[in-house]
């Protein structure tokens, strides 16, 4: 598992060991809990942490000639062995701390695409884009950190 997360919309995410998680906020310094992400101007409860599955990266490779590392994903944590899209309406605990529910399957958007530069991009994303998350218990999660059911 990696983390990531950047202060302000277009800026390359950066892949610290931890991020401290404020149930109903976000992430502290993240774009989305300081409002200035590229879609803060359409509020939305779900965005307070992301997820994007290690193995979608390995198939875009493989299907799609597309070698995106895990912070160009643009979302927090990048996961590995967690199949995201069966987990709308779930909760899951990251670590020993942090528990946050699965709100919606995340679309992929054309602005991803522009902003690196990589053709077929928002296309091989369809339908395998990450997990958008509400924080419902706080605290801090660390590279490596499990995720499981909660």
């Amino acid at each position: 598992m990696s983390l990531h997360s950047c202060a302000a919309k277009a800026q390359p995410l950066r892949s610290p060991d931890h991020l401290v998680c404020r149930a109903g906020e976000g992430i502290e310094g993240d774009r989305y809990s300081l409002g200035t992400g590229s879609y803060s101007n359409r509020p939305e409860e779900g965005r307070q942490i992301t997820l994007f599955e290690s193995e979608t990266l390995e198939a875009l490779a493989r299907d799609w000639d597309i070698a995106l590392k895990p912070e160009q994903t643009r979302r927090n944590v990048v996961t590995q062995e967690v199949p995201l899209n069966h987990l709308v309406g779930r909760q899951l605990k990251i670590g020993q701390e942090v528990v946050v529910e699965g709100m919606r399957l995340n679309t992929p958007c054309q602005y991803l695409e522009n902003l690196l530069g990589i053709e077929n991009l928002f296309k091989a994303l369809i339908n395998r884009s990450g997990l958008n998350c509400r924080i419902v218990t706080g605290g801090t999660i660390r590279t490596g950190d499990p995720i499981r059911l909660a």
